[in-house]
């Protein structure tokens, strides 16, 4: 059985990968997902808050309520509340080049280039693998047009790609208007991956206290839909790698997302619930279930379920919703009384 794969240029054992988390905040957590079995490490983000407290562009979008409404502060912490510093995340990275030979990819979170391309250089030079830019960004001004968001994707994987040699995956929002046509324009402009999706943490509020507070809920399996959906739209239509980290807990679910057309699945909330040796059971768990059905490969088996190669292509758009909301039926043991 070849379970082997490639992402983003990098000749991979197969498709799991550890998305970024806190599990590998160290050049030892690295390796221990490593020895766990990950086919590569994507490490936690490197954030734009650290690289350039004072020249922020995003300050201006999540500044200037803040004096209007003194609650908003307790939406983003200091930045020096952030476990890691810039310098050494690069030591990280060389560290971890030196302990093991799994693939190691970088990652920067914001909104704007400023300090990105400089550390972009850096994070290569330091001996990562790839990079993943992760854009995070929910645009609250009013004034601010839809094109003018896609722009500042743009703007950063440009500057990034001009930057830097090693492949480059940008992680994207499910909520652009036209994601299909996002997709293709970042890979015309550079990204050699695009990784569905990002989730962006939900604030909640202390009625007790009256004040707004983080709430950090890890996944579940049944968000792997949307960029299951999305991952079968886009293969063999997109000229970029695809990579899933939603919602994959389960064997079952790596496959159903290899079938979508995915080169690799991530997991993080999987790992931070039940341990690294989940990497290792998913895996044996494919493996099983392709030699059972006589699978010879991952590749083999890759976009299978895709846009493309299904019977019924439609049932990833609008065609196949009025059969979905028709499909429901009561249980009549449920309605007894």
């Amino acid at each position: 059985m070849d379970l082997s794969t490639s992402y983003l240029g990098l000749s991979l054992k197969h498709p799991v990968v550890a998305a970024a988390s806190p599990l590998a905040a160290t050049a030892d957590g690295i390796c221990r997902l490593a020895e766990a079995g990950a086919a590569a490490v994507v490490l936690p983000s490197l954030f734009e808050e650290q690289l350039d407290a004072e020249a922020l562009h995003l300050d201006h979008y999540l500044g200037y309520a803040a004096d209007s409404f003194a609650e908003a502060l307790s939406y983003f912490p200091e930045a020096s509340q952030y476990r890691i510093g810039p310098d050494a995340y690069l030591e990280r990275i060389a560290s971890a080049r030196v302990l093991t030979d799994v693939p190691i990819i970088g990652s920067l979170n914001g909104v704007s280039p400023g300090g990105w391309v400089e550390y972009a250089r850096l994070i290569e030079q330091a001996g990562a693998h790839a990079l993943e830019l992760n854009v995070y960004f929910i645009p609250t001004d009013l004034r601010m047009t839809g094109a003018e968001v896609e722009a500042m994707y743009f703007d950063v994987l440009r500057e990034i790609r001009a930057s830097v040699t090693i492949p480059i995956a940008m992680k994207l929002s499910p909520y652009f208007s036209a994601t299909a046509n996002m997709a293709y324009r970042l890979a015309d402009a550079g990204a050699d991956g695009l990784v569905l999706f990002n989730r962006f943490y939900q604030p909640d509020f202390d009625l007790e206290s009256l004040s707004v507070v983080p709430h950090l809920v890890l996944s579940t399996d049944w968000e792997l839909r949307l960029p299951l959906r999305w991952t079968a739209i886009l293969y063999g239509r997109v000229p970029a790698d695809l990579a899933i980290t939603s919602g994959v807990h389960s064997a079952e679910d790596a496959l159903k997302g290899v079938m979508a057309g995915a080169n690799v699945v991530m997991l993080a909330s999987e790992l931070l619930q039940h341990g690294m040796g989940r990497i290792g059971e998913i895996v044996h768990g494919m493996h099983v279930w392709m030699t059972e059905r006589e699978y010879e490969s991952v590749a083999q088996m890759r976009g299978s379920m895709s846009q493309l190669c299904v019977a019924e292509p439609a049932a990833f758009e609008r065609a196949n919703y009025m059969k979905v909301l028709q499909s429901w039926r009561p249980d009549p043991a449920g309605l007894r009384v």
